[in-house]
């Protein structure tokens, strides 16, 4: 039987808690306390003319879109199976998803550039984890974005940082979130803390810090990313 451990999740809500709910049903201890919060930004025009698809990176970016816009009939890009989901679950009915990174969404948008009669449309965060726009641009496809939210660091006082670091490990979904981890373990160092990412991009920042493991799955899928809590280094 695997041993039973203490997992940190980072991701902001409302994800960090269906996150904790699949950790908790693989028998683990998951702690709540995410590094990054979603800020909507309020009256934001959404300007649809000329656009053909939307594109989505995040579960987030979906969530904004649907809050700021009643549109549902457009065709659907998402990196993810769970941003694809989001998608579904917010009305839209095609939908078509991208296992891998903004890089392969543009890879898999651009090879059906031909189906597309106006702009790719970017819903998301005031920094993303990519250019999609820019990378589509070089596919020859048309595209904007557009800024919905931003997210910010969540400052943690200092006995709960050195309580998190000692948990078993972190789980982190963004390369953000890692930004934000470096510079907490850098004033509370965890040399015993695993570092498990969604991907190679996500674990990046953590480079120069010093951990006892920094892995990622595969594929870019939360299912994937959690079967690494019990894979000991």
């Amino acid at each position: 039987m695997a041993r039973r451990q203490r997992i940190w999740i980072t991701r902001a809500q409302p994800g960090a808690d269906v996150t904790a709910e699949r950790v908790r049903a693989l028998g683990h201890d998951a702690v709540v306390a995410p590094l990054l919060a979603v800020k909507v930004l309020p009256d934001v025009e959404v300007d649809l003319r000329g656009v053909a698809a939307l594109a989505f990176t995040s579960a987030n970016g979906v969530r904004a879109f649907a809050d700021a816009s009643g549109e549902r009939s457009l065709k659907v890009f998402a990196v993810g199976a769970a941003t694809a989901q989001a998608a579904r679950s917010a009305g839209f009915r095609s939908v078509l998803s991208a296992d891998g990174d903004v890089e392969a969404l543009a890879e898999g948008i651009a090879v059906r550039r031909g189906e597309l009669r106006g702009a790719v449309l970017h819903p998301g965060a005031a920094e993303p984890a990519g250019d999609l726009a820019g990378s589509l641009e070089k596919h020859g496809v048309e595209a904007r974005r557009l800024i919905l939210y931003e997210t910010a660091p969540v400052a943690l006082e200092a006995a709960e940082a050195e309580d998190l670091a000692r948990c078993d490990a972190v789980l982190l979904h963004s390369p953000r979130a890692s930004q934000v981890l470096a510079k907490v373990l850098k004033a509370h160092p965890a040399p015993r803390l695993r570092a498990l990412g969604l991907s190679k991009a996500v674990v990046k920042p953590l480079a120069r810090t010093p951990m006892a493991a920094k892995a990622f799955p595969p594929f870019p899928l939360e299912a994937a990313l959690l079967n690494l809590i019990d894979r000991r280094p």
